[in-house]
């Protein structure tokens, strides 16, 4: 039997018997409650995303301990961005002494889905007791999912003192990926203010022309979050072109209809970061606030 039909079995069973509510009470609303506990959990392996993200609301409005597992659980597996969207926040709704120890469990998981989702939801979060968690080992990982999601993660959690350690780590990804994932790291970069100055500054020399191109790319996004990264990225290629890689990367003049072009490209996969300004600025706030609570 799976752990999803003993948790489905156990819920009945206190249902049938009033154990959660109290049996002297015998009250119509605890075994409502139960049954609606119980559909919501069946909801969460629906075929259908809509049923999913109701299921998943449903959990999260009415949050119980007993449910943790089965979130964490099915947000591995989720192929709907929104529903896993859902799913963390419902895990966030939650209390933090039940979903820390199983979320840190799962960035250790073997697949990489679980290790991203883990992560987005531990940036959610923002307990710093998860800081020993996010590793040199996520941070590169080799799946950009993952990556991504360690980045994120990593900026809200690290402590002040380790900033300039992970600014240099971060600087060593420039150049990776596609533009979904050089966007996150330029973000992730830029989150962390002048403790990664000196590491981006050591990266526009840097051999590697698309090193050299993401670094003043993220200077120019740093000093100008309104250009717009994919106008930022293409300028910073040109400069990089012209052998001038080392010199005023972002300083460069471009049309204003260039600009205004780029800058309402967003991240997909993230809907809280529809705008590239917008996802600076929420990263910034995280930071300053020292994490992102339920």
């Amino acid at each position: 039997m799976t752990s999803f039909s003993l948790l489905v079995e156990e819920v009945v069973s206190m249902t049938v018997t009033g154990h959660d509510t109290g049996a002297s009470r015998g009250t119509s609303a605890g075994t409502g409650a139960d049954a609606g506990a119980v559909r919501a959990l069946r909801g969460l392996e629906d075929g259908r995303p809509a049923v999913r993200l109701r299921a998943a609301l449903a959990v999260g409005t009415t949050p119980d301990p007993r449910f943790v597992d089965k979130l964490v659980e099915r947000s591995a597996v989720e192929p709907d961005f929104f529903v896993r969207d859902m799913l963390t926040w419902a895990l966030t709704r939650h209390p933090v002494s039940v979903t820390l120890p199983r979320l840190l469990g799962e960035v250790h998981s073997e697949r990489a889905s679980a290790r991203s989702q883990a992560l987005h939801t531990l940036s959610k979060i923002g307990d710093r007791r998860a800081w020993p968690a996010i590793t040199r080992a996520l941070l590169t990982d080799a799946d950009d999912e993952v990556a991504r999601s360690a980045w994120r993660a990593a900026v809200v959690l690290v402590p002040e003192e380790e900033e300039f350690a992970l600014g240099a780590l971060l600087a060593t990804q420039l150049g990776r990926g596609g533009p979904e994932t050089r966007l996150s790291l330029s973000r992730a970069l830029i989150a962390l203010g002048d403790a990664m100055a000196s590491a981006l500054a050591a990266a526009a020399n840097d051999p590697d022309p698309r090193v050299r191109a993401h670094a003043l790319a993220t200077d120019r996004l740093l000093r100008d979050p309104d250009a717009g990264f994919t106008f930022a990225l293409e300028e910073a290629k040109r400069v990089v072109a012209l052998g001038a890689g080392s010199g005023e990367g972002g300083g460069s003049g471009g049309s204003s209809g260039e600009a205004g072009e780029a800058s309402g490209s967003g991240e997909s996969g993230e809907a809280g970061e529809a705008g590239e300004s917008g996802g600076f600025e929420g990263a910034r706030a995280v930071r300053r606030s020292g994490g992102e609570g339920p």
